[in-house]
């Protein structure tokens, strides 16, 4: 028993060894995001960065004694302060969001990535169905998702498309995707008529953040796109497959001049999310809405798991 009790406590304390390592090194790294796209991928798992933080933190301070405790403590300290200067201003901002009464002339938004090898296509679609939004915004249309497209433009009178997908019930009095010279980006975008003036939507789907440098020029290039238009009345969103801890969408929030609206909420992964992997509940928030000056949330909500690989998530939003 005490041999049994020993090596219990050997493994404890080397767990929490390397967790305080692992966890303090990557978290650090992530702080160099600033200067070099290569480190800022890291960012990304900083959720994973931090549970290993405290993780040190709790095995180092119940099964370690002496300096041997000190240093475990120390290092799950150190990585739980790089996290928290990544992700504290997310969480506050996601903390200080009230949702008002839903108005019947607001404006309701999903945005979808349906994913191509969505496993209940039928599930999303009817869901989708059941919001009555005014707008829809759906990546990864193909595939197995083809007939989620094909029963949504029979639904809605008005549809952009170029990969990524706008549906509409009000008019589009222009519409189009992804024209400006630069890295391929799969966008869509449409100018909609409204009794408060027109204004435009425009959906995206981003890379991954891996290789560094894609990512990052897609990021540039929306900011162009983006100018092209009133920024004070444009609303986007998409799968930009970026945490808001990142400092590539943090530069992004600033260049764009529109407010991001989901705040810390976490889209991917949802259920299923490989042929050998499930997920319990989503982690990452790397679906976002944003909107202009004219526009403020009324609610922002995450729906159910549907198949896809991402929760679809939902904005109610108000035209000041």
């Amino acid at each position: 028993m005490r041999l049994l009790a020993q090596i219990l406590s050997l493994l404890f304390r080397g767990t929490a060894l390397m967790l305080g390592l692992v966890g303090a090194g990557m978290s650090l790294a992530c702080l160099g995001g600033a200067f070099s796209d290569r480190l800022d991928a890291l960012t990304h798992a900083a959720p994973l960065w931090l549970a290993m933080a405290i993780g040190a933190i709790a095995l180092g301070g119940v099964s370690a004694r002496g300096a041997e405790r000190w240093v475990m403590v120390s290092l799950g300290g150190v990585g739980l302060l790089a996290c928290a200067i990544l992700m504290t201003p997310e969480l506050w901002a996601a903390a200080r969001f009230k949702p008002a009464t839903v108005a019947q002339s607001d404006l309701k938004i999903i945005q979808f990535n349906v994913w191509h090898s969505n496993q209940t296509p039928e599930k999303s679609l009817a869901w989708i169905l059941a919001q009555d939004a005014d707008v829809v915004i759906l990546e990864e249309g193909g595939g197995d998702s083809r007939l989620i497209v094909r029963a949504l433009r029979a639904r809605y009178p008005f549809a952009s498309c170029d990969e990524t997908w706008i549906f509409s019930r009000k008019k589009m009095l222009a519409r189009g995707g992804d024209i400006d010279e630069g890295p391929y980006l799969s966008t869509a975008w449409a100018t909609l008529a409204d009794a408060k003036g027109p204004f435009t939507v425009m959906g995206v789907h981003y890379t991954w953040p891996v290789p560094a440098g894609p990512q990052q020029a897609q990021s540039r290039k929306v900011v162009r796109l983006a100018s092209s238009f009133d920024r004070k009345s444009m609303i986007l969103a998409g799968d930009f497959n970026s945490t808001p801890w990142s400092f590539t969408l943090k530069r992004q929030d600033k260049a764009l001049g529109l407010r991001r609206w989901t705040r810390a909420m976490a889209s991917w992964p949802a259920g299923k999310f490989s042929r050998v992997m499930a997920a319990p509940a989503p982690f990452l928030p790397i679906d976002h809405v944003y909107a202009g000056a004219q526009w403020r949330a009324v609610t922002v909500e995450r729906g159910p798991a549907l198949g896809s690989d991402h929760r679809p998530i939902v904005v109610t939003l108000r035209r000041q």
